[in-house]
């Protein structure tokens, strides 16, 4: 019985802290008035799923509900469980939580000081580039490159060359008779030429003499700074040896390339190694895209933990369970895992045969059989079936026994019906065991839960409650740990 005590005190005070961080995180609000709703229209959400995240400045305010056609345009309803002043002129983006985050839809606010937008709004929506899009404009510089390549290393060189001679020589005939008709401006400029040689004469022995006195200056300021002069002609002489031998080395490269020595020379000169590059870059671009493909097939998994816990009217006993739902979204197939503690879980059955000699010599053999239980951990695994409706079909293990499960959606997924029939070869004649669970979602991370346990045997009521994250509550709260 103590142990049956500490067990339901650990259940409850783990649900309790589970519950106030639950809360926090997510400021939830169940007795809160029921949100705003928005209208986006995209011409593509690809990627972006119903119930995803709608964020302000990255802080999220509501979620999608629903998604659906009008005309050729994607039409996305949004639904606001917190209070945002949003101005006219708000739009609506699509966008991802880095490099394998799902997508959400953004809000970028209007101007501060505009009229506050009217009740059901139609915003514009706006779709990000997409990685085929990227890809593409890649592939266009790529084409763009192999165009100049070939420029270089294909054609009719001699041709050209023909062609540039004859262009040069029509120019000159040009500039020939363009001479031709300028001949008297021509004149006109040389005796221009005789009149300033003329003003040079008379004015040359005026600058010879301030040449003079300006070389003489200049003899000066050499004499005194003879020693500066040196050392500043030997640093040119250095630097000009030093570039003497780049431009050495310069003519040594573009010889080996001209000549087709080394990588470079080889790809400029040799059409094997041109198509080996582009076969290069036509692998890399493969690869790309396996790797966005396989990127692309792990983001579409989505991910649910649940851990919830409720106590049995009869025998007087809590069960905790911990499970975690994965999701491909095929919208056919499901799994779930977990494990379940209970007292009185594990059965064990042990035959004993015993022989007693009898007063009268003659052995008598008797056959005793034990069955007990054991407080134990069971494994849950479970291979889902999803059907129209949402209505979910199971298969698999159950408390560690092969058994079955259904279970239906009621009033817009906030309350699950749920049936379960497992351990079907029980002992004692006894019948399979039973289980009969409702659901009701208070919000998306919490719930209560109630139900009828093993009917027709034991026949006891049972209620609890539990917490569910999904991918964006754990991505949220892993970014809020201090980790340095």
């Amino acid at each position: 019985m103590k142990s049956l005590v500490k067990v339901g005190i650990f259940s409850t005070i783990a649900l309790i802290v589970l519950a106030v961080l639950v809360w926090k995180v997510e400021d939830l609000n169940p007795f809160g008035v029921k949100g705003r709703r928005l209208t986006a229209l995209f011409h593509s959400v690809a990627g972006l799923d119903d119930k995803a995240a709608v964020r302000v400045a990255g802080v999220r305010v509501g979620r999608v509900d629903g998604i659906g056609l009008e005309g050729q345009m994607a039409k996305v309803s949004l639904l606001l469980d917190q209070p945002v002043d949003l101005p006219e002129g708000t739009i609506a983006k699509i966008s991802s939580l880095g490099l394998l985050g799902d997508k959400y839809v953004e809000l970028v606010p209007g101007p501060p000081n505009g009229p506050l937008l009217a009740k059901n709004a139609v915003l514009q929506g706006v779709t990000p580039p997409s990685f085929d899009d990227a890809m593409a404009k890649l592939n266009d510089i790529g084409t763009s490159i192999q165009k100049v390549t070939d420029s270089f290393t294909g054609g009719d060189l001699g041709g050209n060359i023909n062609r540039l001679l004859a262009d040069i020589e029509a120019t000159s005939q040009t500039i020939r008779v363009l001479v031709e008709e300028n001949r008297a401006n021509v004149g006109s400029t040389i005796r221009n030429f005789d009149r300033v040689s003329e003003t040079l004469a008379a004015e040359l022995p005026k600058l010879a003499r301030q040449l003079d006195r300006a070389l003489d200056q200049v003899a000066t300021v050499v004499a005194e700074n003879r020693q500066d002069l040196k050392g500043s002609m030997e640093n040119i002489h250095e630097l000009t040896t030093k570039l003497q031998t780049s431009a050495d080395n310069l003519n040594k490269i573009s010889g080996k390339i001209a000549s087709g020595e080394g990588t470079i020379g080889k790809l400029v000169n040799n059409d094997d190694a041109y198509n080996q590059v582009v076969s290069t870059l036509d692998s890399i671009k493969g690869g790309v895209a396996s790797l966005s493909d396989s990127l692309g097939a792990v983001k579409k998994f989505k991910l649910d933990l649940d851990l919830q816990g409720y106590y049995l009217q009869e025998p007087k006993d809590s069960v905790t369970n911990f499970s975690a739902l994965i999701d491909p979204q095929d919208g056919v197939r499901l799994y779930r895992g977990g494990i379940t503690s209970v007292n009185n879980g594990k059965r064990r059955e042990k035959t004993q045969t015993v022989t007693v000699t009898g007063p009268d010599g003659k052995p008598a053999t008797t056959t005793i059989n034990t069955l007990t239980f054991e407080d134990s951990y069971t494994a849950n695994a479970l291979l889902g079936y999803k059907g129209p409706r949402d209505v979910r079909l199971w298969a698999g293990l159950i408390e560690g026994r092969g058994g079955v499960q259904a279970e239906y959606p009621l009033f817009d997924h906030r309350f699950w019906t749920s049936f379960e029939a497992f351990d079907f070869n029980r002992p004692n004649d006894f019948q399979p065991h039973l289980r009969i669970t409702g659901r009701y979602q208070i919000t998306p991370n919490l719930y209560l839960m109630g139900g009828y346990d093993d009917p027709l045997e034991r026949k006891s009521v049972f209620l609890g409650g539990g917490l569910r994250w999904n991918d964006d509550n754990l991505k949220y709260i892993l970014g809020s740990l201090p980790i340095k």
